[in-house]
């Protein structure tokens, strides 16, 4: 009943198993921070596009009959230039027959160039106030208006109201606007506008301190006295009309060359510049206002850019951004230009991922129909029923917790077998407690080999070796049999065809909320997935916990493979190569006991991933064969590729652009997108239980299983995607068991 494998002289296990687990440890470690650093940068990169992506409305008031009783009489009935000098507070009207143009809400990659255009035809000088996340996406237009004369200044960052706001959100609201110009244009200005401002006489308690605040800081305030509402898109004779002064009297114009539709505003420009210089009126800047007040000086008529002290003049609000201010500027728009390139190349591809997503759940349910239906058949039949004796290998490592339930459900088997328990090295007693357990159960048919630590594949290899059947069932030494299962699973080597068959594999252990999760994992992979792939002829795993072969077929293709960690997908695809056919056998059930932990499901799905890819990369000349390798080939891999690998890895971006959604775009329609992808993954759930003729109470899971266990297994992937594409590699790892999966009986669905 008992055999043992001579030592070999291979080193001790304990101390092999140590010195390779500290390899491990020491690679994996910087391969988990740059995972982590990716997810970190591409988070960051999305916040700060939503960030930058905030809307800029029309400049309705966001206050109606707020008091003003703690603002200076001088201020309300004063002009719309508002400086302070001293602490005290002075107001600068424009002189008669004199225009301060302004625009606000800007830049604009359509409509600022056509005004900067139109200003240049006419050699009219503005003051652009500029909201300084548009500003970072769009420096070059910035860098154009400064470049030509123009003058610019602050319309905050993200064209907030800055009278609610606390004096941190003000701050930063300015100093951000502030690094926007200095990376866009080498400037940084003193002049400054509020949001949702107009006139003098609009000044209340609420924004007054404000004003007051950032001029005790060196701003100066610019408010309207003539605003051409061409917000509201009244026609081009309108805004002409409400843009124009009565009399002589100067203004300060407010006009639009963002925040919405301004068509009307760039057909309406030219107009005005021609009915105001036919009127005589002279265009100036905010800063040549300002010292013409103080200088006495009259206003050019043109020759904007025709002299260096004319410009110097006109941009006189301006200074020279130097040192970090600079450096912090230049370093802000080369990180939105990052967020501008990367966003949407993101967005792309979540139209992608979609689309394979949803393809993929739509291809799933019919094949996984045409299966059942298929299989359900009267006269199905894989041909004479198979009756012959098999033998069952169970490769075990410190099982001592289950190697006794595993072999109790064999004991049950309605089909003769023998089985070889295969000892790979273990210290806690696994052969003797076999040993006693076959005893006990009376059980003559059980054979405990004994090797040196060597892994899962040698300890298979080791088994088959031993086999004295040509059927050859393998199954983990933490999973249990129904009574049923093994006469299940090798009648389709009634086709002569079959080479190998993969069974049904259930978690036993689904009463606990990460069980749970993987439950439902397992049921819509053995029942959607495999039905898939075994209708198309091209699958891609015989799972480790249960599966069986025909033994010459299992040594023509050499035996159990140490070159990946996936030892079950690697001699899966190599049957397929050696023109052997895998089939899926739903009927043949096993119960295995899922990792209870976060750390030890990380541990499992990371080896799996990566285990997964070594195969791919392994037989990847299944590309080019001809014959029934080069059909896997042609059609498996690609589907494990595209639905196992490269969907799985920018599944995230629906995740993330859900929540980019929900913050930044609108909540209630993200919401109801989720759920709607969320109700096409519960469609094909329910239909995988049903199939499987399993509880559907466990699909109310399902909700917290989206929002927890696929944003871990979406992490392992990507992970091993890194490990992958910088050379590294695992060992098989050892994950603790509980036992407490038993026989099918007490844990039946």
């Amino acid at each position: 009943m008992t055999t043992t494998t001579p030592s070999r002289g291979r080193r001790r296990a304990p101390s092999r198993i140590e010195r390779a687990a500290g390899r491990a440890a020491a690679l994996q470690k910087p391969r988990v921070v740059l995972a982590l650093l990716l997810l970190l940068g591409l988070t960051s990169v999305m916040l700060l596009d939503g960030y930058l992506r905030a809307e800029v409305g029309g400049d309705q008031r966001v206050r109606d009959g707020a008091s003003s009783s703690k603002v200076p009489d001088e201020i309300i009935n004063g002009g719309p230039i508002i400086s302070f000098r001293g602490g005290q507070a002075t107001t600068t009207s424009v002189p008669d027959k004199t225009i301060a143009l302004t625009f606000d809400d800007g830049p604009n990659p359509t409509y600022t160039p056509q005004v900067l255009e139109i200003l240049e035809k006419y050699d009219v000088p503005a003051t652009f106030f500029v909201v300084g996340s548009m500003v970072s996406r769009y420096p070059g237009i910035v860098k154009d208006m400064v470049d030509q004369g123009n003058e610019v200044g602050i319309h905050t960052f993200t064209h907030v109201d800055l009278s609610y706001q606390s004096d941190a959100r003000i701050r930063r609201e300015m100093t951000q606007t502030q690094l926007a110009l200095a990376g866009a244009a080498g400037i940084t200005t003193t002049l400054f506008r509020a949001p949702y401002s107009s006139e003098t006489d609009a000044i209340d308690n609420y924004s007054w301190p404000v004003y007051k605040k950032l001029g005790e800081e060196g701003y100066t305030s610019v408010f309207v006295d003539t605003d051409s509402d061409d917000w509201k898109k009244p026609g081009v004779s309108k805004i002409v009309k409400w843009a124009t002064p009565s009399g002589d009297s100067g203004a300060s114009v407010l006009m639009h060359d963002a925040g919405g539709d301004r068509e009307q505003t760039i057909a309406a420009l030219p107009k005005y510049i021609e009915k105001m210089r036919a009127k005589g009126y002279t265009f100036t800047t905010v800063s040549g206002v300002l010292e013409a007040q103080n200088t006495g000086a009259q206003f050019p008529v043109g020759n904007r850019n025709g002299d260096r002290n004319g410009t110097d003049r006109l941009q006189a609000a301006h200074r020279e951004a130097t040192g970090a201010t600079l450096y912090e500027g230049k370093a802000l728009v080369v990180a939105v230009a990052v967020a501008e390139y990367t966003v949407p190349t993101l967005s792309a591809g979540l139209v992608v991922v979609g689309v394979a997503v949803m393809g993929r759940f739509g291809m799933m349910l019919i094949l996984a129909r045409r299966h059942y239906r298929q299989r359900n058949r009267r006269r199905f039949s894989w041909g004479p029923a198979v009756t012959r004796p098999v033998t069952v290998i169970v490769p075990a490592y410190n099982e001592k917790e289950c190697i006794a339930n595993t072999l109790e459900s064999l004991a049950r088997s309605t089909h003769p077998i023998e089985i070889i328990v295969v000892d790979d090295g273990s210290s806690d007693g696994t052969s003797e407690i076999s040993r006693e357990a076959a005893r006990a159960l009376g059980m003559t048919n059980v054979r405990v080999i004994r090797q040196e630590n060597a892994g899962k594949p040698a300890a298979l290899n080791n088994g088959v070796r031993h086999a004295s059947h040509d059927i050859v069932v393998m199954m983990d030494g933490d999973t249990v049999f129904e009574p049923d299962t093994v006469r299940q699973l090798v009648q389709p080597f009634a086709d002569p065809e079959v080479g190998a068959v993969a069974g049904n594999a259930k978690v036993g252990n689904r009463n606990t909320v990460i069980g749970a999760w993987q439950h439902i994992e397992y049921v819509m992979g053995f029942n959607l997935d495999r039905r898939m792939y075994d209708l198309l002829r091209c699958m891609p795993t015989i799972p480790g916990a249960i599966g069986a072969f025909r033994r010459e077929a299992v040594l023509q293709v050499g035996g159990m493979s140490e070159d990946t960690l996936a030892e079950d997908t690697d001699i899966t695809i190599a049957m397929h190569r050696a023109g052997r056919r895998v089939v899926y056998q739903e009927h043949a059930r096993a119960w295995t006991e899922a990792p209870g932990s976060l750390k030890q499901l990380w541990s499992q799905r990371y080896r799996w991933s990566y285990g997964t890819m070594q195969a791919l990369w392994k037989h990847r000349k299944s590309l080019t064969d001809r014959g029934p390798s080069g059909r896997f080939g042609r059609v498996g891999m690609p589907l494990v590729v595209i639905f196992q690998i490269v969907t799985p890895v920018f599944a995230p971006l629906i995740d993330v652009f859900t929540a980019y959604s929900m913050i930044f775009v609108d909540f209630r329609a993200a919401l109801y997108a989720w759920l709607a992808v969320l109700g096409v993954q519960l469609v094909c759930a329910a239909y995988a239980f049903r199939l499987d003729k399993e509880r559907y109470r466990y699909l109310l899971m399902m909700p917290l299983q989206q929002l927890a266990y696929r944003q871990m297994m979406y992490l392992v992937l990507i992970h091993s995607c890194i490990t992958a594409l910088t050379g590294g590699r695992l060992r098989w790892q050892k994950l603790k068991r509980t036992g407490e999966v038993g026989t099918p009986a007490g844990v039946g669905p």
